[in-house]
């Protein structure tokens, strides 16, 4: 169950998101990991500010030791360039540095976190005052560098708006293969997914239960009585239903579950299917709202002085 990326390669559609705070220890992450391999994952999704590059990395190479997978092609690593490496010169060695907390000589997919810079050495998440100027052509064509010496077999961009992908889209030579975003059924992102499918552009789903339970997310997904009632119908769980949502618009998903049983029923999403009915109920009964404004990279001495300006006003 894949997708073929306009670059050429084949991406598995559901991924393993391996972001969660507090993060567990390093042994117990890479066991953790291990368990997700065995269960059937083949695509984990990590980035240098989540701290899990190495558990990562360590699950690879005992995967491979124990023969649960064959050989290094049997799985596909994303990893993502931080805000504080977006610039030209330092997208190069980030990505370097990525590899070897990975142990791996290439990422399947290496991905531009956000569209913004923010100062260097700035640690966590408290951007006041940190947020510089973003040089996207610059940076992107580092990104352009990086596959082309091989060690990222495809690349792309995490939330990114219309106007954004538009302006890269004028320079870029390699065009992005995905786009990472927030996206589940209490945030649909129609347009943002419309204008990807007409430029070729993946869309893959980030937060696809919408719940994070940390500083954002809501319950508006796994509490919703509409998702509620179909489920029961179907005899599904509601984050199946959800998750099948998403295969269903042509999109991947990367669900973050460290739980085993969770782990393989977000993977039992296949051999059914929702009806049409379903889906128009699902459309236009769900309220819409962002989980993640992203205010941390807004401020009136910023390039983004408005969430607006942030998400180039993609409802």
């Amino acid at each position: 169950m894949d997708v073929v990326l306009s670059s050429g390669h084949r991406m598995p559609l559901i991924g393993l998101g391996t972001f969660t705070i507090p993060l567990p220890p390093p042994d117990m992450l890479t066991s953790i990991f291990l368990e997700a391999i065995e269960e059937g994952y083949r695509h984990f999704d990590t980035a240098a500010c989540y701290g899990s590059e190495g558990a990562l990395g360590r699950a690879v190479a005992e995967a491979l030791d124990q023969g649960l997978i064959e050989n290094r092609s049997h799985i596909f690593i994303t990893t993502k360039l931080w805000c504080t490496y977006a610039h030209p010169d330092l997208v190069l060695p980030a990505l370097k540095k990525s590899l070897k907390r990975l142990g791996l000589e290439y990422v399947d997919l290496y991905l531009i976190h956000w569209p913004a810079r923010v100062k260097e050495g700035t640690e966590g998440f408290d951007f006041k005052g940190k947020v510089l100027p973003f040089d996207m052509k610059g940076t992107w064509e580092a990104m352009e560098e990086c596959s082309k010496l091989g060690l990222a077999m495809s690349i792309g961009v995490s939330n990114f708006g219309t106007k954004k992908l538009s302006q890269l889209l004028v320079h870029a030579t390699i065009p992005p293969a995905v786009n990472q975003v927030e996206m589940n059924l209490a945030w649909q992102q129609e347009k943002l997914r419309t204008y990807c499918r007409e430029k070729g552009i993946h869309v893959s789903a980030w937060s696809p239960l919408a719940a994070n339970g940390a500083a954002w997310g809501s319950l508006a997904v796994m509490e919703s009585p509409l998702l509620k009632e179909i489920a029961v119908a179907k005899g599904k769980s509601v984050a199946q239903v959800a998750l099948r949502w998403i295969y269903e618009q042509g999109s991947s998903f990367i669900v973050k579950s460290f739980n085993k049983d969770r782990m393989r029923g977000n993977l039992q999403i296949l051999g059914w299917e929702l009806s049409q009915e379903d889906l128009e109920r699902l459309k236009l009964q769900i309220p819409q709202k962002r989980g993640y404004a992203g205010e941390n990279y807004i401020s009136e001495d910023g390039p983004y002085k408005t969430v607006d300006e942030l998400w180039d006003g993609d409802p």
